[in-house]
């Protein structure tokens, strides 16, 4: 374990003997830091908070710091980081609230750009892409493979379905839908699948088309989305992708971007 003399490091934190601790750093109690992660220098971490392996933090990034929340009066939350996820400079991950699930979690292989801000009680899944300066707001779910482009902001309890694209400095306030690609000018608009990130990503062409029927159905037939999704039913091929977009519509609370 390489620690460098003029980092503030707890004795109560647990840290793995292969991982990296860059100058200036601050690490507190309940602080747990798994194999080969690194940080790089003026990073701050509170916990209880439990880091995995082979994450590398960039300076001015901190972790596991107290909710910007006015219900949150001091109870024990805590925020959990997966694997191998790159966090660039000044991010800063908020720890759960006793009211929201008290854990804010973030997955495996993400890749989380300068600027971010993922608040209280979030999920985020695996392999996401959270562009420079994305604000998440509170108790948002983000998927696997979701692309959050360049200062986007997502209103808090809103879900972003994976394998889904949100063009930069869009503003979401309702449910993004798994495999769209929606952006918002000015009001949220879906603008079809996220065909190219599907086909990267090994989707076969004729999931990718009944995908994108799909979509024509929901926001542009002029039908209701009772109607379009009974529609859906009768002239689109089913696939695992479309029985769980079908579910994602049916499970949503707050409506969903067309």
């Amino acid at each position: 374990m390489a620690i460098h003399p003029s980092a503030i490091v707890d004795s109560a934190a647990r840290i793995d003997s292969t991982a990296d601790i860059g100058p200036c750093c601050v690490i507190g109690a309940e602080v747990e830091i798994g194999a080969r992660t690194k940080l790089y220098g003026n990073v701050f971490i509170e916990g209880p908070i439990c880091i995995g392996a082979d994450n590398v933090v960039y300076p001015f990034t901190t972790l596991g710091l107290a909710p910007q929340d006015k219900k949150y009066h001091g109870e024990l939350t805590e925020t959990r980081i997966g694997d191998r996820n790159t966090i660039r400079e000044f991010v800063t991950i908020h720890r759960g609230t006793g009211g929201g699930g008290a854990v804010t979690q973030v997955g495996n292989d993400n890749w989380i750009m300068s600027h971010v801000h993922i608040a209280h009680d979030c999920i985020v899944g695996d392999r996401t892409v959270l562009s420079h300066g994305v604000v998440i707001g509170g108790h948002v779910h983000v998927g696997d493979w979701a692309v959050l482009g360049g200062g986007s902001a997502i209103h808090q309890f809103c879900r972003i379905g994976k394998h889904s694209m949100v063009g930069g400095y869009s503003v979401i306030t309702q449910d993004v839908l798994p495999y769209s690609m929606t952006v918002s000018p000015r009001e949220n608009k879906i603008f079809g699948a996220n065909a190219v990130g599907l086909e990267r990503r090994g989707f076969e062409s004729e999931t990718v088309e009944g995908l994108q029927k799909t979509f024509r159905l929901l926001t542009r037939s002029g039908l209701n989305t009772s109607q379009a999704i009974e529609k859906i039913r009768e002239d689109v091929a089913m696939t695992p992708e479309l029985e769980e977009l079908l579910t994602f519509i049916a499970s949503s609370e707050r409506g969903f971007v067309k």
